[in-house]
């Protein structure tokens, strides 16, 4: 079995004034609010999250 790679992800900028999408994309991957981070599986569902908001995040490979 191999092992999946996971990214680390941090939100430096707020969610406040984005839009819906974008709000949504956060939640699925976790981010709750500024500066908190999470590490999520290197899947192509959660790197076209990351893509979608990627002008709101550090990515961390």
């Amino acid at each position: 079995m191999s092992e999946t790679k996971k990214i680390k992800i941090t939100l430096i900028r707020s969610l406040i004034g984005t839009i819906a999408v974008h709000r949504a994309c956060a939640k699925g991957l976790g981010l709750r609010h500024r500066h908190h981070s999470v590490e999520v599986l290197n899947t192509p569902e959660n790197i076209g999250m990351i893509n979608k908001i990627s002008y709101l995040l550090k990515v961390e490979y």
